[in-house]
Parts: C-alpha cells; structure tokens; sequence
C-alpha cells in the first residue's frame, strides 16, 4: 500500500485539530496552550513537506520548496519556545504560579 498526499494530509488535520482543541479546553496551563501551538505548526510542516513531495513538476524531479519552509517554521517555533519559556519561568519566580488568568497583573 502506497502513502499518498491524502495520509499525510490526514494526519496534519488530525494534529491541527488536537492542538485547536487543546487551546479552547485548556485555557488555564500555558504550557500546555505552548505545546498546543507547537502542535499546529508541526501540522503546517507537514503539510508543506507533502505538498512540495508530491507536487513535483516532472517524475524524478524534486522541489525542495516546502522542506526549505519548513525549516523556517522549525526555527521560528524553537525560538518562540525558547522565549515563551524564559518569560514563564520569570513569571514564576516573580508570582508563585503560571495561570494563565494571572497574567494580566502583568500590565504596565
């Protein structure tokens, strides 16, 4: 059985859905809304991935268009991880806990 574009499109809706759904259900933890977010842009890559595999424009030919972009979506969300994090982890230490309700106290 061959893995088509419709399995890896199923897949990242799959995925796509489990990191929306995380975030409308858990509004309390913000790590949890971080992996959620980190899961929708997993989604993404692997939509580009497999669009950019499977719509080449000749057999044999391979466009590396998505690979390149997905690249950059895996750097953007390291970064948004590592930042989210540091600001998580002062915001812990200055108020005791990570609620998400908490966080407009924050206001300057």
């Amino acid at each position: 059985m061959l893995i088509g574009l419709h399995h890896y499109l199923i897949v990242a809706a799959v995925l796509f859905v489990i990191g929306v759904f995380g975030i409308f259900v858990n509004r309390k933890n913000v790590i949890v809304i971080l992996m959620c977010v980190e899961l929708i842009l997993l989604a993404v890559n692997i939509n580009f991935v497999a669009f950019s595999t499977h719509m080449a424009p000749a057999p044999g030919v391979e466009m590396i268009d998505g690979q390149i972009f997905s690249l950059f979506i895996l750097t953007v969300a390291a970064a948004e991880a590592a930042v989210g994090l540091a600001i998580l982890v002062v915001f812990f230490r200055n108020r005791g806990n990570i609620d998400v309700e908490s966080v407009d106290l924050m206001k300057g």
